[in-house]
C-alpha cells in the first residue's frame, strides 16, 4: 500500500499502515535512462527557488501567472514569461494544501487546519477548520470551496470568510493524504467523494448528480480505498481521472454520466489532451488510452520505477517528471522518448503545468523551473 494513506479515525490503523510502508525498502531499481535518438529541442528559460515542498502542491495558472506555495508558508505569483514575482506573502504557518486562486484571491490551508486567504500577497482572513485538508482549495464565483480528509465540503465567502454551506455525505473512515478532485464546470462544483464524483450546486451545496467511476472491492478498508485522485484532465465537458490503485475513467460533467472506465493501478493523476488520456501505473508503466473510448493506444516501460509525476500534454508530446528531477518528453502517439531536461536532482513534486507554451515544474527541494520547447 502506498504511503500516502491517512486514517480519518483510528490510531491502530495508522500504525498498521506505517508498518506496511516499511516493507517498501526492497522496491525495484529504477530503469536506467537510455540515449535518445533524434531528440527534439527544448530549453530552460528561467528558474527561481522557494522553500522545500512536501505537501501535494497544486500550481494554478491565472492571467499569465503561476501561483504556488512552499512548506514554510510562502505563497507567491510569478510571471509565466519572465519568472518575475508579481507578489509574495506568508501565511505564518506550514502549509498542507494549496494553492487555489481566481487570479486575485489565493487560498491555502495550513497544517494547523487554518484556511487562509490572501489578496495580492496580503492575508485578508483566516479561519480554523474542523479537519485536516490536503486538496487545494478552489476559488471561484467569489467563494472558496474546500474538502477535508473527512470528505466534508465547505463553501466560504471569499471576502470575509463567512461560511455559506456545508455538505456531508456518508463514506468510509479511510481516505488519502494526497490531492483529490475539486474542480468547476460551468455552474457546477465537481467534488470527489471516495470513488464517486459529485456535481454540486455551488450556491446551495445540494447534489445535482452523483456518479461512480468504479466500484471498490476488497476484504477491508485499505483494499477498498479507491478515492479519486486530482487534478482531473479536462477536455470540454469530459473530466478524466484516476481512482486510487483501481481504475482510470472519464465522466461527462454536462450530464453526470460515465463515459468509460478501465481497470488500472497507480497513484498519480492522469493527463492528456482531446485525443489521449495518459497515466503511469504503480510500476511507472505508462499507458495512453483514447479519450473517446478508453481503448488502449500504447504502453511504454522506458521509465519503470522512476516515481513519475502526473503528466501534462504539450504540443505533440506528453511530459513526466521523475524522482531525480528529470523531465521526460514522450511522443503522444507512440510513447517514444524525444527529449530529457534536468532540474535540480530532487523529485518533481507537483504535476507540471502550462501557461501558453511555457512549462513549469516544482521540485521537492524548492526549485522552480520554466521550460519551452523549440
Amino acid at each position: 500500500m502506498n504511503r500516502r494513506v491517512l486514517a480519518a479515525t483510528g490510531l491502530a490503523l495508522v500504525s498498521a499502515l506505517a508498518g506496511l510502508a516499511g516493507c517498501s525498502a526492497d522496491k525495484p531499481k529504477p530503469a536506467p535512462l537510455q540515449p535518445i535518438e533524434s531528440p527534439i529541442a527544448g530549453r530552460q528559460v528561467w528558474s527561481t527557488r522557494l522553500g522545500g515542498v512536501t505537501f501535494p502542491l497544486s500550481v494554478v495558472v491565472r492571467g499569465g501567472r503561476f501561483h504556488l506555495a512552499s512548506d514554510d508558508g510562502t505563497v507567491l505569483a510569478l510571471d509565466a514569461a519572465t519568472g518575475q514575482e508579481a507578489w509574495r506573502g506568508n501565511v505564518g504557518g506550514r502549509i498542507s494544501a494549496g494553492v487555489g486562486t481566481d487570479g486575485r484571491y489565493a487560498a491555502v490551508v495550513t497544517r494547523d487546519n487554518e484556511l487562509v486567504v490572501l489578496d495580492a500577497g496580503t492575508v485578508t482572513w483566516r479561519l480554523k477548520l474542523e479537519s485536516p485538508v490536503v486538496t487545494a482549495p478552489l476559488v471561484a464565483g467569489e467563494r472558496v470551496f474546500i474538502v477535508g480528509v473527512d470528505r466534508i465540503v465547505h463553501a466560504f465567502d471569499v471576502l470575509d470568510g463567512r461560511r455559506l454551506w456545508t455538505l456531508k455525505r456518508p463514506g468510509d473512515a479511510l481516505t488519502l493524504s494526497q490531492a483529490g478532485v475539486l474542480a468547476a464546470y460551468k455552474d457546477t462544483l465537481l467534488v470527489g467523494q471516495g470513488a464517486r464524483l459529485l456535481g454540486v450546486d455551488p450556491l446551495k451545496g445540494t447534489v445535482r448528480w452523483d456518479t461512480a467511476l468504479t466500484t471498490p472491492r476488497g476484504t477491508n478498508e485499505v483494499e477498498r480505498l479507491a478515492d479519486l485522485v486530482g487534478p482531473p484532465s479536462r477536455t470540454g465537458s469530459v473530466f478524466c481521472m484516476r481512482a486510487f490503485q483501481n481504475a482510470v475513467g472519464c465522466i461527462d460533467a454536462e450530464r453526470g454520466t460515465l463515459k468509460w472506465v478501465q481497470n488500472g493501478g497507480g497513484v498519480e493523476a492522469v493527463g492528456g489532451n482531446d485525443e489521449y488520456v495518459v497515466s503511469a501505473d504503480g510500476s511507472d508503466r505508462i499507458s495512453a488510452r483514447k479519450r473517446a473510448s478508453g481503448e488502449l493506444a500504447w504502453t511504454s516501460e522506458l521509465l519503470l520505477n522512476r516515481a513519475l509525476s502526473a503528466p501534462v500534454a504539450l504540443g505533440t508530446t506528453v511530459v513526466f517528471g521523475d524522482f531525480e528531477g528529470q523531465l521526460h518528453f514522450l511522443s503522444q502517439d507512440a510513447g517514444k522518448a524525444l527529449l530529457r531536461l534536468p532540474t535540480d536532482g530532487s523529485r518533481v513534486i507537483a504535476p507540471p503545468v502550462l501557461s501558453d507554451n511555457t512549462l513549469l515544474v516544482v521540485t521537492r527541494a524548492g526549485g522552480v523551473f520554466a521550460f519551452k520547447p523549440e
